[in-house]
């Protein structure tokens, strides 16, 4: 956590911007001049291959901190990031982050171990997904958003996973096609229910078996 004046020096007397869903925040490549502080809505971080297909690495929430890495390595942003839904975000200047850094020990160890997390997150991914089933893919990708969403509680007391098909796809690297079919099949056998863009997950503990994961 920060202190109360770190806070104020870092976010509240920076101006906070708006970023409609889909909106890009940084592009992989490019050389950071700052870091981002999410006040609202969630952030998927993703890097892009030759064929120009998008593989989603990770989605920040509220109250993260994104584009740090490239700041505190002193190279280019090594992924892209672009809002999920409606979000709000303030820039923190690099020279600001930095000298706050250099003097807040409490800082530095939440970095590490959101960097540690981050890595963890990227490395669990790239291994659970290598030997998948498409149906277990798209399960693990539903249990780690339901986790990233479970602060957004409907009137019912249920998570709502507020996703496009498209970035679902791009997180569980399947094609859209076969996500919007699976789906079907897991709505089918009582497990989720959708309305558009949204999915609710009814029973956590058949997505579970579903998912194969051990």
């Amino acid at each position: 956590m920060l202190t109360e004046e770190e806070y104020k020096f870092l976010i509240s007397d920076q101006p906070a911007q708006k970023y409609t869903m889909g909106e890009v925040i940084f592009r992989e490549g490019v050389v950071p001049s700052g870091i981002y502080f999410i006040h609202k809505g969630k952030i998927k971080k993703y890097k892009v291959d030759h064929l120009g297909r998008e593989q989603i690495i990770y989605v920040a929430n509220q109250g993260e901190f994104i584009g740090y890495h490239a700041v505190l390595s002193e190279e280019r942003y090594p992924d892209s990031a672009a809002a999920i839904e409606e979000s709000i975000l303030s820039f923190i200047p690099k020279e600001d982050f930095l000298q706050v850094l250099g003097n807040s020990p409490l800082l530095t160890s939440r970095m590490l171990k959101a960097l540690s997390h981050e890595f963890t997150v990227l490395a669990n991914s790239i291994s659970v997904f290598s030997q998948r089933s498409a149906i277990e893919r798209l399960a693990i990708a539903l249990i780690f958003l339901r986790e990233k969403y479970k602060q957004d509680l409907n009137e019912q007391g249920e998570i709502l996973i507020n996703i496009s098909r498209n970035d679902l796809a791009n997180l569980a690297g399947l094609a859209k096609e076969n996500v919007i079919r699976l789906l079907k099949e897991l709505k089918s056998e009582d497990i989720i229910y959708t309305e558009g863009r949204k999915i609710w997950i009814k029973n956590i503990e058949k997505l579970i078996i579903r998912s194969n994961y051990r």
